[in-house]
């Protein structure tokens, strides 16, 4: 967590501490980060995947290397859901207001009842004595629990990336190597392997990120004219 803060620290990216969760050793179970900056997402989504550390831990008396593997999922921001309702998509019904015992407490037709076609969500409000303002009521109504039903889909969605971002979490699914007694890094998917462990560590990324960004540009480019 700390090398990739160090990195957003020399783009000048703004860092949120978004959550975590930390182990009885000082260590960092999980946590969740908001970056913010020019071009964070284009220089930080192949960083998505597990990276494998081989260590000897201050607590270990026979010098033993131990390995633990991290996940890290790298996701753009989701944009603000703008829900639009058109009127074909919905209709419209108005009725007296009905009060204690079904008893008219309106002669007027001020009632609303709004019925989404595709979805065959049904909203009615009948709180104002003006059709109009229950009309508008009752959209609110409507727009808000469409939101909740986009936001569970996305919600979904988002859940189905990760799972694809990071697989199972298996070692042998690694993306990236951190080899502390060998000071060395080595990028799997690229075959790159760089020294200086500790530079990097304080956030030098750009050594391995660079390389990573130019190979996957290359294949996307060579996919797109194979597919011509």
């Amino acid at each position: 967590m700390r090398m990739y803060i160090r990195y957003a620290e020399r783009k000048r990216w703004k860092v949120d501490m978004i959550d975590a969760n930390y182990s009885s050793v000082n260590g960092v179970k999980d946590a969740t980060l908001q970056i913010q900056g020019d071009r964070v997402y284009s220089r930080l989504k192949f960083e998505s995947g597990v990276h494998r550390v081989q260590r000897v831990p201050q607590t270990e008396t026979q010098g033993r290397i131990h390995t633990s593997a991290i996940s890290v999922v790298v996701l753009p921001e989701a944009e603000d859901i703008d829900i639009q309702v058109a009127e074909k998509e919905i209709s419209i019904d108005t009725f007296c207001s009905s009060g204690p015992g079904g008893q008219s407490v309106n002669t007027t037709y001020s009632a609303v009842r709004i019925t989404h076609l595709p979805t065959g969500l049904i909203v009615s409000c009948q709180d104002e004595k003006s059709q109009i303002k229950n009309r508008q009521k009752a959209l609110k109504v409507l727009k808000a629990r469409l939101y909740e039903i986009e936001r569970q889909k996305r919600e979904a969605e988002l859940s189905a990336t990760r799972k694809g971002m990071i697989g199972s979490g298996d070692r042998s699914e690694k993306i990236r190597t951190y080899n502390f007694p060998q000071d060395r890094v080595t990028d799997h998917r690229i075959g790159l392997t760089v020294h200086n462990l500790p530079s990097i560590m304080d956030g030098n990324l750009d050594v391995i990120i660079e390389p990573a960004i130019a190979h996957f540009q290359a294949e996307k480019l060579r996919e797109a004219v194979e597919a011509k």
